[in-house]
């Protein structure tokens, strides 16, 4: 059996990566997402298990102190950690991964496994950013502005990526997303793991 390929998946708040992470998971087949462990509180509507593992600081940190995490980091005051054998073992049953996170994360996720594939993404502009962050409606003017400033922070790490989505039109950004994860499947390499008796069978014909 082919391994599966870990892509990490990085953007600001507010380009809109959940959404269209969700909507490849409906398109491409074989694919799930990692589950990642952090300290904040949940946003209205987030499910424990489902969205992120929800934990309190001192569980958090005595996972670090067992080496449970396949990186974790700091990130505007909350901590983010994402479980190292849960990957590994989706990854040799054979399905690709998709770990959504920041790019400090994802950094150190590149260092430790220098196969995974990276990907940013951007919206089309500062405006759309802003609208976008707006009409959740759940922060004033002032916290709008620091998630603005934030997200340029972020958003100034993109050329760490191996390939850059624009999340202008949602459906060409979501095939734009399901096409990397295809077109990584088509490599010859993972094709010939896949389907080592097909093209074994292909070479012995004999008169």
């Amino acid at each position: 059996m082919a391994k599966g390929t870990l892509y990490v998946i990085s953007a600001a708040s507010g380009a809109g990566k959940t959404s269209l992470v969700s909507a490849v998971l409906k398109q491409v087949p074989g694919i799930v997402v990692s589950v990642s462990h952090t300290t904040r509180a949940p946003r209205p509507g987030e499910v424990d298990g489902v969205n992120y593992h929800f934990v309190d600081s001192n569980t958090f940190l005595a996972m670090v102190d067992t080496g449970d995490f396949f990186e974790y980091a700091m990130v505007f005051g909350n901590m983010y950690g994402t479980s190292r054998q849960h990957i590994q073992e989706q990854l040799l049953d054979g399905k690709d991964v998709i770990l959504e996170i920041d790019w400090q994360g994802a950094r150190q996720i590149r260092q430790q496994a220098s196969d995974c594939k990276a990907i940013f993404i951007l919206p089309p502009s500062i405006a759309a950013l802003r609208e976008r962050l707006t009409s959740r409606g759940q922060d004033d003017e002032e916290v709008i502005n620091k998630r603005m400033r934030e997200a340029v922070s972020e958003m100034s790490h993109y050329a760490e990526f191996e390939y850059l989505v624009i999340n202008d039109d949602f459906d060409e950004a979501r095939d734009n997303l399901a096409a990397i994860i295809m077109g990584q499947r088509m490599l010859s390499v993972r094709q010939q793991q896949k389907h080592a008796k097909l093209l074994a069978d292909l070479l012995a014909f004999e008169e």
